[in-house]
């Protein structure tokens, strides 16, 4: 019998719309983007779109894209042939063709390499793959990638293929933050808490006490559940067994002995776009006059206003005043693209 899925708790509207959303697409052939910030459990949400599809007695292959460098993603993915590169003494079969029939998760897809990217769009577009060393394979494989990046920002700003997004955004599943859903820490913080009472053998759990309630309801939980889950079991672990927890371990580096990195301090940085360029010396000679001076202060000052706006062009277009079009033409003129 395949495996099955953890169950996911909670009760907020935030998250059952997104737990009704997941079970409408989940029966669809179709690949599946789910967005969300780090621990808001992206992995148990793509296994949920697995085991409500009609592949769910299939396998369920799952790969971290940031946890290989390109040459062995590329290996992990696609497989190679014997001989394919130093040390490959005999085939191996990839990650794609082991999850043939079945789902293949993709997880911190925004980092995978331009090169695998486009192997990707052809296995996602033509089901063909191409194992390192040269022969081609068939798979039917429904990819389900995820990633708490902003991909249309990524792939506008040319770091991300466009094509591949499109063929990869059937549908998208955005999860909440645990921060937009605060009736669910309760039963969560008790289920996490649970689970530790059972690993340290202990005959019950006496709950928690209103101020360690209030502590975890009054944080703003940047790691999400995950962060959640290492809190209450620390906290749990760090009781006394018979009594109610009321003390919660959020910060396991808080100490006073707890050694700090001196760095000395920052000097205010020096405003690299200023509003008006200082007068030229015209006892200095220049290059190229005043025209090469106006142009060189026009290059940083978009520059600048990329880099504040997160290379997105729509928005920098915004920001300066400019049309998009007019933008792009101006980046063109000084090789900031193209």
């Amino acid at each position: 019998m395949p495996d099955t899925p953890p169950p996911l708790l909670g009760e907020s509207p935030a998250f059952r719309e997104a737990l009704e959303h997941v079970s409408r697409v989940a029966p669809l052939e179709r690949p599946v983007l789910v967005i969300g910030e780090r621990g808001t459990g992206k992995e148990l949400i793509a296994a949920r779109l697995h085991y409500l599809s009609r592949r769910w007695d299939r396998p369920f292959v799952k790969v971290n894209c940031a946890a290989l460098p390109e040459s062995l993603l590329d290996s992990e993915l696609f497989g190679h042939e014997a001989g394919a590169f130093t040390g490959a003494t005999r085939r191996q079969i990839g990650r794609i063709e082991q999850a043939d029939g079945g789902t293949l998760f993709l997880d911190e897809l925004a980092t995978a390499s331009p090169a695998v990217q486009e192997k990707l769009l052809r296995a996602v577009e033509y089901g063909e793959i191409e194992r390192v060393g040269g022969r081609t394979a068939t798979v039917d494989v429904r990819v389900v990638g995820a990633t708490n990046a902003d991909l249309p920002a990524l792939a506008e700003s040319g770091r991300f293929r466009a094509d591949l997004l499109d063929r990869l955004a059937f549908d998208v599943v955005t999860l909440p933050p645990l921060r937009a859903r605060p009736e669910d820490i309760p039963p969560l913080a008790e289920h996490f808490a649970l689970g530790m009472v059972r690993e340290l053998e202990r005959p019950l759990f006496p709950g928690f006490t209103p101020q360690a309630l209030a502590a975890l309801q009054g944080h703003p939980w940047p790691g999400n559940v995950r962060e959640l889950r290492n809190a209450v079991e620390r906290s749990v672990a760090a009781a006394d067994p018979d009594e109610a927890v009321g003390t919660i371990v959020l910060d396991p580096f808080a100490s006073p002995w707890r050694p700090v990195e001196r760095r000395p301090a920052p000097e205010p940085p020096a405003d690299p776009s200023p509003a008006h360029p200082p007068p030229a010396d015209p006892s200095s000679p220049t290059d190229g006059g005043i025209l090469e001076e106006v142009r060189a202060f026009e290059a940083a000052k978009l520059r600048d206003a990329l880099e504040r706006n997160r290379f997105n062009q729509r928005q920098t277009a915004q920001a300066l005043g400019l049309g998009y079009h007019q933008l792009r033409g101006m980046l063109k003129k000084h090789g900031l693209i193209g």
